[in-house]
């Protein structure tokens, strides 16, 4: 898991040519222009795309630890806040075995949270279970952007 804020975006390109195409794409789009609601944007086929979400955070018992093997996940906050919860998969039960189409496997156990702010991102790999979209204090609206990059 990498936690960092977007105007350091540039120390990630190293990562490889998908990663310096997902922060540029990060860095140069309005995102407050667009529309509300869940919206895909394809931005390399299915080697990187995004996906917009609005939503309003949850308490953390409502969460689920998901894990991914297809894509890296990119989770910044356009707007709002929220926790997010991470820990190595391999600590964690599984729940519902991995669905290959739907690219996700979910589990249960215990991780640790951090606060990711507006213009902060979390980089998710497939060896990290996480549970976005936790409140902080109280449950408030969220903006974030989901840029899937293939592995």
């Amino acid at each position: 898991m990498i936690f960092d804020a977007i105007e350091n975006a540039e120390i990630y390109y190293g990562l490889g040519e998908k990663f310096k195409t997902a922060f540029e794409f990060l860095k140069s789009t309005d995102f407050k222009s667009l529309k509300d609601g869940k919206i895909e944007i394809e931005i390399d086929g299915d080697n990187i795309f995004a996906i917009v979400q609005k939503y309003e955070t949850k308490n953390s018992d409502d969460g689920i630890w998901e894990a991914h093997r297809k894509y890296i996940d990119i989770q910044y906050m356009i707007s709002g806040a929220e926790n997010m919860g991470f820990v190595i998969a391999d600590y964690l039960e599984i729940s519902e075995k991995y669905n290959e189409a739907d690219d996700v496997e979910i589990l249960k156990g215990l991780g640790d949270f951090v606060q990711v702010n507006e213009g902060e991102f979390v980089i998710f790999s497939p060896d990290d279970a996480h549970m976005p979209g936790l409140k902080i204090k109280e449950n408030e609206m969220v903006r974030k952007v989901v840029i899937k990059v293939k592995v």
